[in-house]
């Protein structure tokens, strides 16, 4: 069983945006016998690798963390959140299971968006191995969807965006943890929705965000591939 611990990253020693202050309330109200544990540097060494410490050091804290919170939740087991992920009802009937995942995209994985599991979870581990070509710090970075969701593959994950058991892992369709769609800005709560990923992109630079926001309106017209000649 899942143990009652919401586990999140928070580098750098900034003030929180109102978006992660709202959403670790969230996790408050809905979840309230839960252990909420802060991880930053005070608590955790960011210097136990090259990859760690080049993430940390180049500010790259959503890549340390997409790492860091496979590590914290294969050593202590429970629940971990971005902080720009706002729950709407208790996790309490998800906790049964030995993992649970959700589909970002129909295609890809994302344990940014939620994702829980028991300490020294065999899929944790298997998705801790995608990055050992990383942690010498000499190959760059790459994004946790992709690590995440081949890791899930290669023990029998179907890329189609439908509820999957794997073992003692659930992985549920988009709708449980990721009913926002970001690039057209449209928000879809269905009865299974557990919690909103908000897309607070935290490691992009400002001009990036405004371009984002302006192009919304024109996703939902024209959508989202109409640029690249997809649609």
């Amino acid at each position: 069983m899942i143990p009652k611990k919401i586990h999140y990253c928070w580098f750098g020693h900034g003030e929180k945006s109102k978006l992660a202050k709202k959403c670790i309330a969230s996790w408050k109200k809905y979840c309230p016998d839960y252990e909420i544990i802060e991880w930053n540097e005070e608590n955790f060494n960011v210097n136990q690798s090259p990859y760690t410490e080049m993430c940390y050091k180049e500010k790259k804290y959503a890549f340390l963390t997409d790492y860091l919170r496979l590590k914290i939740i294969q050593e202590y087991g429970g629940i971990y959140f971005d902080t720009d992920v706002e729950v709407i009802r208790s996790f309490d009937d998800l906790l049964d299971a030995g993992a649970f995942f959700g589909f970002e995209t129909p295609k890809y994985v994302n344990t940014g968006e939620g994702f829980g599991a028991e300490a020294n979870h065999p899929i944790v581990a298997q998705m801790l191995k995608e990055y050992d070509v990383l942690l010498d710090g000499r190959h760059g970075m790459k994004g946790c969807p992709i690590l995440n969701t081949e890791a899930l593959r290669k023990v029998g994950l179907e890329q189609n965006g439908t509820k999957q058991q794997i073992g003692s892992a659930v992985i549920y369709p988009m709708d449980y943890f990721n009913p926002y769609d970001d690039p057209v800005g449209i928000l879809t709560v269905t009865e299974n929705t557990y919690s909103i990923h908000w897309y607070g992109k935290s490691w992009l630079d400002k001009k990036t965000i405004i371009r984002s926001k302006l192009m919304k309106p024109i996703h939902r017209i024209f959508g989202k591939g109409f640029f690249h000649g997809n649609e």
